[in-house]
């Protein structure tokens, strides 16, 4: 292993153009530092410092790829370089290559055993493949070497609220407000638990924090969002819209959604996905029946349906999968996708299928026949499933378009979901998705299982009664005690589903209809229900 302190090593660090791009990363002037990186590496191609820079830089604009090529050069070529193997965790993690991630850190671990820094990545990291115990404790760990840090709390928080600790949960999210009054992050995190009741002061004390002219945009609509729930639970509508407002202003203008690009998909997937398409690929695919996807908007119910499944004896619920979509892109991404798949040979079909099961087998602790995977955005690859995956089993959570467009506007969501921030937008999406649903139905009638929620809410027996049976499952009584169910849930909608079914949540839309009227006209025809 070579050694850090080597004077090869030492001279890369002190090399002035090194500390000139160093000076301009840190300065975030990401456009001074990258020529000078580059000539540095074409001088010399074995500076490890140039490419774990190069990385860094790659990293910040999204490039995860590059920036995880880069750092295994890097690592390859000195070993002993331990900040380049720290990063490259950090970018397999971002990913969604937790159990990767986990490898390098171990590694690390044997050099450096007591660097908070990686355990705190190897907590996240162990979030993310439900190994919960461990990451909880990891997370007590860091927090006894570094008390004072709030975003530490918060994440510690946000597991705990995942394995349905709730009074842990807000005690670590209040810890994290003492530290930093003004980290709007964690007072969203407080009102996205859905059940909390903000105080007067807690109200004062957001307001206060919105005066404060430093405060960043990204604190100041998470403050916003969550002063909107605050406003909403109050009764106060206008005080609770114009809050919501603001937020989605910021955050739409932040991620510059372009819902052309979601039509163009669909109508793509239209395009190509016919009757025909399906008949000449039958026996196609992995024929395993094992995963059961809920999909649809967000804020739909899914979370309930998921529940509700993973109650059952021969169903385990797992998470959001990130697995369709990162198959999708490295099939072919969205611009490649519709002649990628029309000209794939049965072989390459096959192998995508098997990939999904590999790669979701970290998921499935339980050893059940059937796993759900519920992330919602998989309605646009729906096509996709049913050609790698030809007997997977896909329910449709659909909830009024009003009340599940209007709960989408009042959330913010970690990642992802652009088309969210902007009553038009959001309008849109819907549309487009129903367009899409409605498709699959006139090319494949009854594959796809619609489960509407308000249905639902009114007779949960029946309609469990028929999911079940649309699922070749034989009904069980655990699927009406879903409540009881302590697994661990990741949504937004973790505490609602640790309750009965109720109508709580239905109907919110209506105290805020005169200022609906640009999402009625995007939705269209798909306003009208079911």
């Amino acid at each position: 292993m070579q050694d850090l302190q080597t004077p090869d090593f030492r001279s890369q660090m002190a090399n002035p153009a090194m500390l000139h791009a160093g000076a301009a990363l840190y300065e975030n002037r990401l456009a001074d530092a990258e020529p000078i990186l580059r000539s540095e590496l074409k001088r010399d191609p074995f500076n490890v410092v140039a490419m774990r820079m190069m990385a860094e830089l790659a990293a910040r604009i999204g490039r995860l790829q590059d920036a995880e090529n880069l750092l295994s050069r890097a690592v390859e070529l000195a070993p002993g370089f331990l900040a380049a193997r720290s990063n490259l965790a950090t970018v397999l993690y971002r990913q969604n290559r937790s159990e990767e991630a986990i490898e390098v850190l171990n590694a690390l671990a044997e050099f450096e055993p007591d660097h908070l820094g990686n355990i705190n990545l190897k907590a996240a990291a162990l979030g993310k493949i439900g190994d919960y115990d461990e990451a909880l404790t990891l997370y007590r760990k860091v927090l006894d070497g570094l008390p004072d840090q709030p975003k530490i709390w918060m994440s510690y928080g946000h597991l705990l609220k995942t394995v349905g600790r709730q009074q842990d949960c807000i005690a670590a999210y209040r810890e994290a407000i003492t530290l930093s009054p003004t980290l709007g992050e964690v007072w969203w995190s407080l009102a996205n638990l859905k059940t909390y009741a903000f105080s007067a002061e807690d109200v004062s004390a957001m307001e206060a924090a919105l005066t404060q002219a430093s405060l960043s945009d990204t604190d100041r609509f998470h403050l916003h969002f969550a002063l909107g729930r605050a406003y909403e639970i109050e009764r106060a509508p206008e005080q609770a819209f114009g809050h919501y407002a603001n937020a989605n202003a910021l955050r739409s203008a932040e991620l510059a959604h372009d819902p052309d690009e979601i039509s163009a998909h669909v109508n793509a997937a239209c395009a190509l996905f016919t009757k025909d398409y399906f008949q000449q690929r039958q026996g196609w695919g992995c024929p395993a029946p094992d995963p059961i996807f809920i999909l649809g908007m967000p804020r739909a119910g899914s979370t309930l349906i998921e529940q509700i499944l993973a109650s059952h004896s021969q169903i385990e619920g797992t998470m959001e999968l990130p697995d369709i979509p990162a198959l999708f892109k490295r099939f072919g991404g969205v611009e490649l996708w519709p002649t990628a798949l029309e000209h794939a040979p049965a072989e390459q079909i096959g192998k995508l299928g098997e990939a999904f099961l590999e790669r979701t087998q970290v998921q499935r602790k339980t050893g059940k026949p059937f796993f759900i995977d519920k992330l919602p955005n998989n309605w646009m690859s729906v096509g996709f499933i049913l050609t790698i995956l030809p007997n997977a089993r896909i329910i449709d959570a659909r909830r009024h378009p009003l009340d599940c467009c209007f709960s989408n506007f009042k959330q913010h969501f970690a990642r992802g979901q652009a088309f969210s921030y902007s009553l038009d937008h959001m309008g849109r999406y819907y549309r487009d998705y129903v367009r899409l649903m409605d498709h699959f139905e006139a090319i494949l009638p009854g594959r796809i299982i619609r489960v509407i929620h308000e249905h639902l809410l009114d007779d949960p027996e029946g309609q469990i009664r028929q999911l079940l049976n649309n699922l070749d499952l034989p009904f069980e009584e655990s699927c009406l005690e879903f409540h009881k169910n302590d697994r661990a849930v990741r949504t937004a909608s973790s505490e609602q589903v640790r309750k009965p079914i109720n109508r709580d949540g239905a109907d919110q839309w209506k105290p805020y209809e005169q200022w609906l009227d640009p999402l009625k006209a995007a939705l269209g025809p798909a306003l009208a229900y079911p």
